[in-house]
């Protein structure tokens, strides 16, 4: 797979200098995207997700590790280069309606990144805004109005064809439907997946939904607290978990059987969140784990591979 990387992360972090302390919202992280794939990230409110998936489309700089865009560190380009990778890297915000300027129209909206990476001009331009408008499924008068004059879900095809303005290779998906009613969703991802297929995009798609990540991704990596514990193949990761906190959050999942439902067994938690200021060099999940001994208070598990390309990070996953 080595020739289908597009992205490397290699031990990223992110800091942020509090009042009481530094929070490391990303804390060494290791990942990789490759060509044509859907990476599923999920995890807690909190965890990360979001800050992790905005470091990547250099809204942040890590402060530790590297990125790896083709081989090159992103944080080493030129202009030239710099221009494009933003057109390479793109990103579908989880609120559709912040993501929009409410004093541009929906043809500026979507041609602004046609001006800045010099793609298409007069005519040609306008057309493409409306080509992209069809595809996302919306109608071409929709060009001439205004965000507050759309529902949610109409946002949001404006933001995902505004993504795909400029002909990206790679898309971060920072939940990009959990801000819309339930019926709206599925019509939101099936669009997301018809896109990969017909223009052979990358995807990292960012969720909490555990249920949805599992449809649509290749694999899944499993984050708390600014780390990653788990990844692999998304029906690996389903069939055989190793990890307490992705048991845990599988086990929350409904299922649509009442029968099933009622007689399953739920793993509830017990224990109180560590603070993520200062976090020690420990396992950062010990204070809920059942599993927990003193070598998790004293050293860091590492990913390590269980199966093949199974990865956790616990001490006592086998």
């Amino acid at each position: 797979m080595a020739d289908k990387t597009l992205l490397e992360l290699k031990s990223v972090s992110k800091h942020f200098q509090v009042k009481s302390g530094v929070l490391k919202a990303v804390n060494d992280v290791s990942l990789t995207i490759y060509k044509g794939e859907t990476l599923g990230l999920v995890g807690e409110s909190g965890c990360g997700k979001t800050t992790l998936g905005r470091t990547l489309v250099k809204l942040y700089q890590n402060d530790e590790g590297s990125i790896l865009y083709k081989g090159k560190d992103i944080w080493s380009y030129n202009r030239r280069e710099n221009l494009a990778y933003h057109k390479n890297v793109q990103i579908i915000y989880q609120d559709p309606y912040a993501s929009l300027n409410p004093l541009h129209v929906v043809r500026q909206s979507i041609s602004e990144g046609l001006e800045i990476h010099h793609l298409y001009k007069g005519k040609k331009r306008n057309d493409r805004v409306l080509e992209l408008l069809d595809m996302v499924g919306l109608n071409q008068e929709h060009a001439n109005r205004f965000p507050h004059e759309f529902s949610g879900g109409q946002r949001q095809r404006i933001g995902i064809a505004r993504a795909l303005a400029v002909e990206p290779e790679l898309i971060i998906c920072d939940e990009p439907v959990s801000a819309l009613d339930v019926s709206i969703q599925a019509q939101i991802v099936n669009l997301i997946m018809r896109l990969q297929k017909e223009m052979g995009l990358s995807y990292l798609f960012i969720t909490h939904d555990l249920s949805l990540v599992k449809q649509i991704s290749d694999r899944i990596a499993v984050m708390y607290l600014g780390s990653i514990v788990e990844l692999a193949p998304a029906q690996s990761l389903y069939e055989h978990h190793y990890h307490p906190y992705t048991s845990a959050l599988l086990s929350a999942i409904p299922i649509p059987d009442p029968v099933v439902e009622k007689h399953r067994r739920r793993i509830l938690l017990s224990g109180d969140v560590p603070n993520p200021i200062n976090l020690d060099g420990g396992c950062s999940f010990r204070s809920r784990c059942p599993k927990a001994t003193e070598r998790c208070a004293a050293e860091r598990p590492q990913l390590r591979e269980i199966t093949p390309a199974h990865f956790v990070a616990c001490h006592h996953a086998d």
